[in-house]
């Protein structure tokens, strides 16, 4: 199965601003639970604890090395990248990496495909940004309009 990033980035590769996405786009919230039901999502603990509740009808997968862990959640808890890639081999559906930054930078080298929706701001308070240069390597294949305003490109590594 394939490991795919999945992102939204503003003009200057802005994805977050004080724990939070700095934008809210229903048209982007819809395609990316289109593109993520069924499948696995990896994620790092700040983003999780963005999260109300474990995204539905997907395995969540929170990247922490902390030991406690809320009990009741369905969620996996993993201590490193290594794990989750170990686990990839197992899972009968694609691994999404949704975030953030410092989960992005580590999966870098494993992401086989992006799917990155444009955001038309540039957010100017912004405190967390993609990782320099993540797009090289890919080239794009395909792109949709999800509405007037959002354009998201898929790319896959050369």
């Amino acid at each position: 199965m394939a490991i795919i990033g999945i992102v939204a980035v503003d003009r200057k590769g802005a994805i977050g601003r004080g724990g939070a996405l700095p934008w809210h786009y229903s048209a982007d919230m819809k395609f990316f639970k289109e593109q993520t039901t069924g499948n696995a999502c990896v994620m790092g603990y700040k983003t999780w604890l963005t999260l109300k509740k474990p995204l539905p009808n997907r395995l969540n997968i929170v990247l922490s090395r902390r030991t406690e862990v809320e009990p009741g959640e369905p969620v996996v808890w993993m201590r490193d990248r290594g794990s989750v890639i170990a686990l990839n081999e197992y899972l009968k559906c694609d691994l999404y990496v949704i975030g953030g930054a410092r989960v992005f930078e580590e999966f870098g080298g494993e992401i086989e495909r992006w799917v990155v929706t444009e955001i038309p701001l540039a957010v100017e308070d912004a405190d967390t940004f993609m990782p320099p240069r993540f797009l090289e390597g890919f080239e794009q294949y395909d792109s949709r309009r999800l509405d007037e305003e959002l354009v998201v490109k898929f790319l896959r590594r050369l």
